[in-house]
């Protein structure tokens, strides 16, 4: 079943970026993801104000595809970067209604 991860991610120090983009961009594909948004063009319509200054949204094969992506030791030191870098959050939501 197709999965999504969504992160909003507002950096603290952007000096991670320009290395994280590229190499980022092709563990993900090895695990079969890929970007559906990186933007700081959106806007929160309800809710408690949950600022960030980028949202992305990637689609994966399926959740394990994911978390593989996640533990994959060669993302962990950009992940580290990013961590350091930025307030970060990131969900994994299963591409399914639940409530149909």
């Amino acid at each position: 079943m197709t999965a999504y991860s969504v992160l909003a991610v507002t950096p603290t120090d952007d000096s991670w970026i320009p290395g994280y983009i590229e190499p980022v961009g092709e563990i993900i594909a090895r695990h079969g993801g890929k970007y559906i948004a990186r933007t700081g063009s959106h806007e929160q319509v309800e809710g408690e104000d949950q600022p960030a200054a980028l949202r992305v949204i990637l689609e994966w094969p399926d959740a394990q595809a994911a978390r593989d992506f996640v533990n994959d030791p060669d993302y962990a030191p950009y992940l580290e970067a990013r961590h350091k870098g930025s307030t970060s959050v990131h969900f994994i939501i299963d591409g399914k209604d639940d409530l149909a």
